[in-house]
């Protein structure tokens, strides 16, 4: 699957992104020089695209052609525009549910929580342009095909969709432990959106701050977190229970 999205060669890769496709990765050679490449370099950092540099032999793994020190993984789905998206769903007529990962690392996590986000009704889930786990064969794979269900967008920064999606009148919940409120005392009945936290640090204190309300799942045993896809399943849940 992810052999399939993967593109190479200086040109090849930046007439990929001056078509405007989707550039989930790119990898570079460290060391590589030239015009082609300063041109690529700076259509990168223009454009907020991933970049890794590499030693020649991660891009010998990765691709047994000639890849002049460029190999870019290209996203399997074309992501949505937030504004078009949250217009379509108010003026649909149905309550907003939407869900913002503050970067979510691990792809089979991603993968997880898109498919119970297709299970649950979910408006759209949004996504930070940097940080964030890939849109890869692995998630394509653990999300059984609600990839390509559930519209996704990429912003420049979680901040940004959070004041878009308030000014539509949309209510910011905040997954985080750090509330003495637990999901049974919000209610998630009005249009809102669900924001979940990044495996190892959880949600960014300045996006927190920004939240209208937070959350937390009660938790009785000793271990005293859970796997965020496990987390944002009982969230999702919660919503719909109060929905129906």
């Amino acid at each position: 699957m992810e052999q399939e999205t993967r593109i190479y060669g200086l040109r090849a890769v930046l007439e990929a992104i001056n078509a405007n496709k989707t550039i989930d990765k790119v990898f570079i050679q460290k060391g590589l020089r030239g015009d082609t490449f300063k041109e690529l370099e700076s259509l990168l950092r223009k454009e907020g695209i991933n970049v890794s540099y590499v030693p020649v032999e991660k891009l010998n793994r990765l691709t047994q052609n000639n890849h002049q020190g460029v190999v870019a993984n290209m996203s399997p789905i074309e992501f949505h525009d937030l504004d078009n998206l949250v217009l379509q769903v108010i003026e649909s007529g149905k309550t907003p549910l939407f869900l913002l990962l503050d970067q979510i690392s691990d792809v089979r996590n991603f993968g997880a929580i898109i498919r119970t986000a297709e299970c649950t009704g979910v408006d759209g889930i949004i996504i930070q342009k940097k940080g964030g786990a890939p849109v890869s064969g692995d998630t394509i794979k653990t999300s059984a095909g609600a990839v390509f269900k559930v519209p996704i967008c990429k912003v420049d920064h979680i901040k940004d969709a959070l004041f878009h999606l308030q000014a539509s009148g949309i209510k910011v919940i905040a997954a985080t432990e750090k509330t003495n409120n637990t999901i049974y005392d919000i209610s998630f009945k009005e249009p809102c959106a669900i924001v979940m936290g990044s495996e190892g640090r959880g949600i960014n204190p300045s996006v927190i701050k920004l939240a209208d309300d937070k959350a937390k799942l009660p938790i009785l045993g000793e271990i005293e977190s859970l796997n965020v896809s496990v987390a944002c399943g009982a969230f999702l849940y919660e919503v719909v229970r109060q929905r129906l």
